[in-house]
C-alpha cells in the first residue's frame, strides 16, 4: 500500500496555449513537511489548485489519498486545511463568525479550538474582515485551515504578510502538525523556512519537477559566499584546492571565495591561522534556483 499522501504523474495543464503545468510527477509522503519551491510562473499554485479539483488537468493524473481530486468529492476535501494564495473572504463579517460558519460546515469543532489558534496568531476575533491588515487576513486564512486538524494541509505562500514572529510561530504550528501524523503540503519563496520546517522539497520549473532533494541536500547543493578576514596574509595555495571551493580571491588579508558543499575542510585550514572574523552567506532562493536551472537535467532523488 503507498504511503504517498499526495502524487501527480505526468500532470499537465494548459490554458489555450499557455502552459501551467508541463509534466509533473510528484510524491508527498505520509507525514512530511513537503516544500514545494519554485519562482512565479513556474506551476506551483497550478499544480495545486488540480490537487484540489478547483481546475481540471490537461493531461496526467493526480491522486490525493489514493483518490481522483474530482472522483474524492466533499469527503475527499474534508481531510484538507487549505490556505490559498490569494485568500479573499466577505470583508462584511467578522472572523469569528466566518471562523464559526466554517466550523458548522466541517461538523463542529472542540470548545475554544479558534480562540487557541487566534490567540496563538494574535488575531482579533471580532474585527470586521473588511478592515483587517494583508497580515491579519493572512492570519486568519492560517486559522481556517488548521483549526480543524486535517490529515492533510495544502498551503501555497503561507508567511505572505506575517512579521517575522509570526513566521516563526507558523514554522512551530507546522512542525507540530507534522508530529501529530498530519502531512503538510507548503509552496514557498522562502528558502530559509523551508529549510526549517520541511523534511524534502521539491523544486518546479517550467511545469516540470527538476529535484527532489532532503533539506540536507537541499544545503549542500546550495552556493554560498564565504568571506574570512584574518589578522596576517595567507597564501592562496592553501585554500584553492580545498574541495568545494571556487572563485577564490585574496586581498590583504582578507579572502572571499564561493563554497559548495560542507564547509568543514574550509573552516579547519582556516582554523591554522588567527582570524578576525568569518562570514558565510547563504544564497538567496533565486541563487539556488539558478544552481538547479543551469543544468540541461538535474537528476531527481531523495
Amino acid at each position: 500500500m503507498s504511503t504517498n499522501v499526495v502524487e501527480t504523474h505526468g500532470l499537465a495543464k494548459y490554458y489555450g496555449r499557455r502552459r501551467g503545468l508541463e509534466s509533473l510527477d510528484m510524491e508527498v509522503r505520509a507525514g512530511e513537511v513537503y516544500g514545494f519551491l519554485g519562482p512565479n510562473g513556474a506551476g506551483k499554485t497550478t499544480a495545486i489548485r488540480v490537487l484540489l479539483d478547483l481546475i481540471r488537468p490537461t493531461a496526467g493524473r493526480a491522486q490525493v489519498f489514493g483518490q481522483s481530486p474530482r472522483a474524492g468529492g466533499a469527503s475527499l476535501r474534508r481531510r484538507i486545511g487549505y490556505l490559498a494564495g490569494d485568500f479573499i473572504v466577505d470583508g462584511g463579517q467578522t472572523s469569528r463568525q466566518l471562523l464559526e460558519h466554517l466550523a458548522r460546515l466541517r461538523g463542529g469543532l472542540p470548545n475554544g479550538r479558534i480562540e487557541q489558534h487566534a490567540d496563538r496568531l494574535e488575531l482579533d476575533l471580532d474585527v470586521r474582515i473588511g478592515s483587517l491588515s494583508r497580515g491579519n487576513r493572512q492570519k486568519l486564512g492560517l486559522v481556517q485551515a488548521f483549526m480543524h486538524q486535517p490529515e492533510l494541509l495544502v498551503l501555497d505562500e503561507p508567511t505572505t504578510g506575517l512579521d517575522p514572529l509570526l513566521q516563526q510561530t507558523f514554522l512551530l504550528m507546522a512542525s507540530e502538525a507534522r508530529d501529530a501524523g498530519q502531512t503538510v503540503l507548503m509552496s514557498s519563496h522562502v528558502l530559509s523556512e523551508v529549510q526549517q520546517s520541511a523534511d524534502r522539497v521539491g523544486i518546479v520549473r517550467d511545469g516540470v519537477m527538476v529535484a527532489v532533494e532532503s533539506v540536507e541536500g537541499l544545503r549542500n547543493h546550495a552556493v554560498r559566499r564565504v568571506e574570512i578576514r584574518f589578522d596576517e596574509p595567507v597564501a592562496e595555495a592553501e585554500f584553492s584546492a580545498l574541495p568545494g571551493v571556487s572563485e577564490l580571491s585574496l586581498s590583504g588579508s582578507t579572502l572571499r571565495c564561493r563554497l559548495t558543499g560542507r564547509a568543514d575542510t574550509l573552516i579547519k585550514a582556516a582554523a591554522r591561522h588567527a582570524l578576525e572574523s568569518m562570514t558565510i552567506i547563504e544564497p538567496d532562493l533565486e541563487e539556488l534556483f539558478m544552481a538547479y536551472y543551469q543544468g540541461e537535467e538535474t537528476p531527481q532523488g531523495g
